[in-house]
């Protein structure tokens, strides 16, 4: 998750520390009550029209020492994919392909699929 202040450059915030730091405070105070911890989320003030912070750091928002909105998107690690619990495969499609057979598509939630394991499809109650 990332939290992005967006509209730094408007007329009504002109780049200003003390809107930052107002949004800030608001948000973390939100992001405690429903669970989150607001010093593992990076907070980004930002222009859209401007590009300022979107890319690189900007000197028009010193008011954050955090990473630019790029930096801030690289630094987001990949989910760990629960390989460990049993496959899960929820079917989407079923094809029937001459000369192939019928083929099952669909997206593996959970577990693995290896070459030569045997899976049988059923329904749900």
């Amino acid at each position: 998750m990332i939290f992005c202040c967006y509209n730094m450059d408007a007329t009504t915030t002109n780049y200003s520390k003390a809107w930052y730091e107002k949004s800030f405070k608001e948000v973390s105070t939100y992001l405690k009550k429903v669970g989150y911890n607001p010093n593992e989320i990076p907070f980004v003030p930002i222009s859209g029209f401007e590009v300022d912070n979107m890319i690189e750091r900007s000197t028009n928002l010193d008011c954050s020492k955090g990473p630019s909105l790029l930096e801030a998107l690289d630094l987001i690690s990949e989910p760990k994919r629960p390989t460990d619990k049993p496959l899960h495969l929820p079917l989407q499609d079923v094809y029937k392909i001459g000369g192939i057979g019928t083929v099952p598509v669909g997206r593996v939630k959970t577990g693995l699929i290896k070459p030569g394991m045997v899976i049988t499809f059923g329904t749900i109650g």
